[in-house]
C-alpha cells in the first residue's frame, strides 16, 4: 500500500505543478478554477494508468523477464523528463484565458507520463482499480491545493515540486529494478 501511495504522490506533481502555475495567473473565482483543476487533472490522472495498465498486460507476456527491467526504464525516462522540464521551463508562457478547453488540454497533457508509468502497475500486488482510485484522489487534492498555493505564492514553488516527483519516479523504478533482480 505504501508504494502506491508513494507511486501516486509522484505522478501528481506534474498536476501539482501545473495547478499551481494556474494559480498563478488567476486571481478571482480561484476556488471554481481550484475545483475544476482537481477534477480535470484527478480524473485523468486516474485513467491513463488504467491504459497504461491494460497496455502492459499484453506486453507482459511478450517481454517475460524483463518487464521489471523495461519498466525502471520507463520510470528512468519520466523522473528524467519530469526534472528537465522542471529545469527548462519558459518563465514568459503567458495564460490568458483559462477555459474548460485549456483544462482539458492540460489534464491530458500531464497525464501521459501517467500512462506510461501505469504500465508498471503490475508489479504492484493491489486492486488495479484501488490503485487508480488513490492515485486520482491525490491528485485531485493535489490539484486543488495547487492553485491556492500558487494565488499565494505565484510560481515559487511549481518548480520544486515536478523535480521532487520525477526524483520520486526516478527512486521507484530503481526500487522495482532491484526487486525483482533478485
Amino acid at each position: 500500500m505504501l508504494d502506491i501511495l508513494i507511486f501516486s504522490f509522484a505522478l501528481s506533481m506534474d498536476a501539482l505543478a501545473v495547478s499551481i502555475g494556474l494559480g498563478t495567473k488567476r486571481q478571482s473565482n480561484t476556488k471554481i478554477l481550484a475545483l475544476k483543476s482537481a477534477i480535470y487533472f484527478g480524473f485523468f490522472q486516474a485513467i491513463m494508468p488504467f491504459i497504461g495498465y491494460a497496455w502492459g498486460i499484453g506486453l507482459k507476456q511478450y517481454v517475460g523477464e524483463y518487464y521489471s527491467f523495461i519498466s525502471f526504464i520507463l520510470l528512468l525516462f519520466i523522473g528524467i523528463k519530469m526534472i528537465y522540464e522542471a529545469c527548462n521551463k519558459n518563465k514568459k508562457e503567458t495564460i490568458k484565458n483559462i477555459s474548460n478547453k485549456f483544462l482539458l488540454f492540460l489534464a491530458i497533457a500531464t497525464s501521459i507520463d501517467a500512462m506510461v508509468a501505469g504500465f508498471t502497475l503490475q508489479l504492484i500486488e493491489l486492486n488495479i482499480y484501488v490503485c487508480l482510485l488513490i492515485i486520482g484522489i491525490i491528485t485531485f487534492i493535489f490539484s486543488y491545493i495547487g492553485v491556492f498555493i500558487g494565488a499565494k505564492s505565484h510560481a515559487k514553488y511549481e518548480k520544486k515540486a515536478e523535480i521532487f516527483g520525477g526524483i520520486i519516479l526516478i527512486l521507484i523504478g530503481f526500487k522495482i529494478l532491484f526487486e525483482n533482480a533478485c
